[in-house]
């Protein structure tokens, strides 16, 4: 074990599994140069075969990746913006994730589409996240919080036979934390418990885990006993988990940065009030991104994004009732 930031554990990850199966090459707009610091210095260790630059077409380098899927490849596609995702929908849910199963199983789409979430003040074209629509067409969905989940977690996405998409929050790429030298795999669908607490369940997605653990932490000294659950995974879901944890502290509150009209805390709400009702104390909390552009004025942004301070106030209505 050693310390490494969270970016360099995803490099690490892709690394391994590059220098493992021959079979796997990379691809996106100026993965060559190394641009976002994934595929920094992959070219001269793998060549300029397996590291391919792309033009500035989304949908056209997603289905040239579903094409070499077919033929047995493993591509990693590395997207520059969170928000290009949109271009490439067709190519994304119509083609890439169901050709399995219009195939009778007889098509495996083994991709991983590596998609960076942008925060600070980027505005309303290149802020958005798409990871409740990816969901909402089937595809599986990965958003590690800590450097040791996202090298286990990319591993596994890359090993998987169907396509993946990793969201990487931006907030997070620097964090530094403790991980192992060799390869390892967290299998998908597995959420964990970061923090055990009694009192009420906090289920934070992404860059919002560690603003989670930082109010348990401050709370801690108020009395309030704080559990703060990570699912890693968003499709599939560790829906076991979710539910053990809720049934014993009977509280809960959702904090994720997608919108709040049909996103991530929205299907975990409802869930959560179909299998636990009966254990609930209080009602389900959501804490979300609004139902708006994010606003390019870093004053306003704060309004519309989740964070500490909603938290804080909500856990102290919750809790203090």
């Amino acid at each position: 074990m050693r310390e490494i930031r969270y970016l360099q554990a995803v490099s690490e990850a892709v690394r391994m599994e590059m220098k493992r199966d021959e079979d796997i090459f990379y691809m996106g707009e100026d993965v060559r140069h190394g641009l976002r610091g994934i595929s920094k210095g992959f070219v001269e260790e793998f060549g300029p075969e397996r590291i391919i630059d792309t033009p500035i077409s989304e949908s056209g380098f997603v289905g040239i990746a579903t094409g070499a899927a077919m033929q047995g490849m493993r591509p990693i596609l590395e997207f520059m913006i969170n928000t290009f995702v949109f271009f490439a929908f067709d190519e994304l849910i119509d083609q890439a994730q169901k050709f399995f199963y219009m195939s009778g199983g007889r098509l495996k789409i083994p991709v991983t589409y590596i998609v960076p979430l942008m925060l600070g003040s980027i505005a309303g074209q290149h802020s958005d996240v798409p990871y409740p629509y990816v969901m909402q067409g089937g595809m599986k969905t990965i958003l590690p919080s800590t450097p040791y989940d996202a090298k286990g977690l990319v591993t596994s996405a890359i090993r998987d036979n169907d396509p993946v998409m990793v969201f990487l929050p931006a907030r997070v790429l620097g964090k530094k934390g403790m991980v192992p030298e060799e390869q390892y795999s967290i299998p998908m669908g597995v959420g964990e418990i970061k923090r055990k607490g009694t009192d009420i369940t906090v289920i934070a997605t992404g860059h919002m885990v560690a603003e989670a653990l930082n109010v348990s932490e401050k709370l801690e000294t108020e009395g309030f006993s704080i559990e703060v659950l990570d699912p890693r995974t968003l499709l599939p879901l560790d829906r076991p988990l979710l539910k053990k944890s809720v049934q014993k502290t009977g509280r809960v509150i959702i904090i994720d940065d997608s919108n709040r009209t049909c996103g991530f805390a929205s299907e975990v709400a409802a869930f959560l009030s179909d299998q636990c009702f009966d254990f609930l104390k209080a009602p389900i909390k959501r804490i979300t991104r609004a139902d708006v552009p994010v606003p390019f004025s870093p004053i306003l942004e704060k309004q519309v994004l989740p964070g500490e301070v909603q938290l804080i106030d909500e856990i102290y209505r919750i809790l203090k009732k």
